[in-house]
């Protein structure tokens, strides 16, 4: 008998940042493979959205909540609002995030709280609600941070040491939470996604400079495109990963092995 290992029929994923770009990107990836889909972000017109399009071409359930993930009753109560829908939470990718991008000595104290609310605190209280309320009492979970090669190494070409602090925090924090929740058989892992098109990105990837500067940078010597992001969130959400703990997966066409 052959065996899908990355069977997701019937799973319920949660997906803050799923508004658009890379969130959205994941959550098709989930759903594709028949996880239903509970799309979190600031923007309730997006997720709707999104959760019309998941709906529509994949046939799952897709039960759009309004989040701001740096909000402690937000977090709170969306998460008690998808357990009375579903009944149950099977896997969380913590997408939300935001990006300063300014020389550090200009950085201010309120650019610099924002960015550590949102990326970092803001997911550990996702993470921290959805395994007291949903993984820990089934006895089960699957926690993907989302991180960024940024959360591994400096750079040179956009200075934004808030977002490499929070990233970073991020990296660690997942490390934490894969060591101390792993006796509740919640599997808690980080992707670290190099330089991805996205609605955000898209004009300055789409530069004779970028192209020039990934030549020398990057190893594939190129940006990952729509698509390249799936096959990591699909496995560290699926019945595959189950000795996969506490690990960092970059996914950046080589940007942080040199």
């Amino acid at each position: 008998m052959k065996k899908n290992y990355f069977d997701l029929t019937g799973r319920v994923a949660l997906v803050t940042g799923c508004s658009t770009g890379l969130g959205v990107q994941m959550a098709r990836a989930l759903a594709n493979q028949g996880c239903n889909i509970i799309p979190v972000a600031r923007r309730e017109g997006k997720i709707k959205e999104v959760a019309r399009m998941l709906e529509q071409e994949f046939g799952v359930e897709a039960f759009p909540i309004r989040c701001d993930v740096s909000d402690t009753e937000m977090v709170e109560n969306a998460v008690d609002t998808a357990l009375a829908h579903f009944g149950r939470i099977d896997i969380l990718i913590n997408n939300a995030g935001t990006g300063a991008v300014a020389p550090a000595e200009d950085i201010t104290d309120e650019q610099f709280a924002n960015e550590i609310n949102i990326d970092l605190f803001g997911t550990f209280k996702m993470a921290r609600s959805v395994a007291k309320k949903a993984m820990i009492p089934a006895k089960f979970g699957r926690i993907i941070n989302i991180s960024s090669i940024y959360g591994l190494v400096g750079n040179k070409i956009a200075p934004s040491s808030p977002y490499h602090a929070a990233k970073g925090g991020v990296v660690n924090l997942t490390r934490a939470l894969a060591a101390e929740w792993a006796k509740y058989n919640i599997n808690v892992n980080a992707i670290c996604p190099g330089y991805f098109e996205t609605p955000l990105t898209r004009d300055t990837l789409n530069t004779e400079w970028f192209r020039e500067y990934a030549k020398g940078a990057i190893p594939q010597e190129r940006y990952g495109v729509e698509g390249e992001l799936d096959t990591a969130a699909i496995f560290l959400a699926s019945p595959a990963s189950s000795y996969v703990n506490g690990i960092m997966l970059p996914v950046d066409g080589g940007y942080t092995s040199i």
